[in-house]
């Protein structure tokens, strides 16, 4: 009777721990098709406002070169403000340029020798398991 209930309480561990991860896949599936939505709805805003924002700039180019269509030919015109274009983009691309060419190094992901730290880069805040003492004994098999 001893073993018939062992078998019995093995088998409903086993269907409660096959439950449980069932709700916890189902439950994680939920979440990330919840957060893939709300990033791609960002991600549509971000494209709309690029698309107005180089809208914009082509009215403002525009505006720009009729000023000076006023006192100058067309093409010169056009050609001023070209130049006053590639001025701009070349200053704000010297503007990015020069914010990430720090001369320290990327911190590693992984020191040699040193401790893990104690949340991963990613900023989750899920704490990394602990480091064990010793490597794993890995049994070596001959196929």
């Amino acid at each position: 009777m001893n073993n018939r209930s062992e078998n019995l309480e093995h088998h409903l561990d086993r269907h409660l721990v096959e439950e449980l991860a069932q709700v916890a896949r189902e439950t994680v599936r939920d979440e990330l098709r919840e957060q893939t939505r709300r990033q791609r709805r960002t991600a549509m805003l971000y494209a709309a406002s690029g698309a107005v924002a180089l809208y914009a700039g082509g009215a403002v180019a525009l505006a720009v070169g009729l000023a000076l269509a006023s006192g100058l030919p067309g093409w010169a015109a056009a050609l001023l403000t070209a130049v006053l274009l590639g001025a701009v983009a070349y200053g704000l691309r010297g503007a990015a340029h020069g914010r990430h060419t720090s001369h320290t190094p990327h911190p590693p992901h992984r020191v040699v020798g040193g401790a893990a730290p104690a949340a991963p880069p990613t900023g989750l805040g899920m704490p990394y398991p602990p480091m064990p003492q010793t490597p794993p004994d890995v049994p070596h098999h001959r196929a």
